[in-house]
């Protein structure tokens, strides 16, 4: 067996997912309920909020992009970076799920520069606001800045009704832009 049931429903075949097994709710869902780093952050903090931070930090044309840089994790969950790279086969099944999403959203599968920038930005607030004191440096932080802003984790239940609020409201939009383009 190569698949998951979603909370929709929806039969997912990990490793041959298609742009119609993408359901933004799944999503909303899944991303509210998985809590970043692992759970070891002092309070719950969801994957959805962090996207919606990431999605808050770009200009607009790539808000979409930004907000669903992470979809993929709703249906393999959140894996700490350092594990997942010495996982080639998880990367793998990482890729062709990104590749549905980017099909499902019509969102180009190469991130911008700026939502790679946003994701650090939100990592190093991350870092500052929800994990635990430790003297340790991380390196993929180094020169980055945090957001002035502090991070106040949103209830799963929250996050979840902002993250699908979002993706609808980014969808239109991003429909209106191209119609009119």
């Amino acid at each position: 067996m190569t698949w998951i049931l979603t909370q929709s429903g929806q039969q997912f075949d990990l490793l041959r997912p298609t742009a119609s097994m993408i359901k933004p709710p799944d999503i909303a869902h899944s991303l509210s309920r998985l809590c970043r780093f692992n759970g070891h952050t002092r309070a719950h903090y969801s994957v959805a909020q962090h996207s919606l931070i990431v999605a808050s930090l770009v200009p607009a044309e790539h808000q979409l992009a930004a907000l669903l840089h992470d979809a993929t994790e709703a249906y393999i969950g959140d894996m700490t970076r350092p594990l997942k790279a010495v996982l080639p086969e998880y990367q793998y099944v990482e890729q062709k799920i990104w590749l549905a999403v980017c099909d499902r959203f019509d969102i180009q599968p190469d991130l911008p520069a700026c939502v790679k920038q946003a994701d650090m930005v939100a990592l190093a607030t991350e870092r500052r606001d929800l994990m635990p004191e430790h003297p340790g440096s991380w390196d993929c932080l180094h020169g980055v800045q945090p957001m002035k802003e502090t991070i106040v984790p949103f209830s799963a239940d929250s996050a979840s009704i902002m993250f699908f609020s979002r993706l609808m409201e980014l969808m239109q939009s991003d429909h209106r832009r191209r119609h009119a383009a």
